[in-house]
């Protein structure tokens, strides 16, 4: 009979302490193209820290997130941008668009399918950081297209 109440007494403590040490999962919608194969290769090659942020887990496919409370969300599958005027800046090989949000700004990739979508708070983590820290996983999904600036649109041929 001791030998029951201390082994249940062992399973109680070690379940607390499994249930202790996990942080909950962070609840990401996953976007609409999530199930893209494409997604696999970039999802398998996230760090496993940006900055201070540390990776946790998810509840969506084809999603991340990192530091808690979350810094950084990831989506992989969103719309792919189009033409735009929204800024474009590439950063070790990727381009990505910006839109400055009050207080999130949203990082797209540019010229790659599926898109993949960042949401990060530019006063909690440096969007430098951020983009340097996924640039390799983000390459994963192979471009089809770059980005175009201005300077670029000036050596276009007139068309006559």
């Amino acid at each position: 009979m001791a030998f029951t109440r201390v082994s249940g007494a062992a399973a109680a403590l070690a379940a607390a302490l499994s249930l202790a040490a996990c942080s909950p999962e962070v609840d990401v919608t996953a976007a609409g193209d999530a199930a893209n194969p494409a997604c696999a290769p970039m999802m398998v090659a996230l760090p496993d820290a940006i900055g201070d942020a540390a990776l946790r887990k998810t509840n969506s496919q084809a999603t991340a997130a990192w530091g808690d409370p979350s810094q950084v969300i990831l989506r992989c599958g969103v719309n792919v941008p189009g033409p735009t005027t929204d800024r474009c800046v590439s950063v070790n090989g990727i381009d990505w668009v910006i839109k400055e949000g009050d207080p999130v700004w949203t990082l797209t990739t540019f010229g790659r399918e599926p898109a993949t979508e960042i949401l990060m708070d530019p006063e909690k983590i440096s969007s430098a950081t951020v983009l340097a820290d996924l640039s390799a996983s983000a390459g994963k999904i192979p471009a089809s297209r770059n980005c175009v600036g201005q300077e670029d649109l000036q050596n276009l041929p007139s068309s006559q």
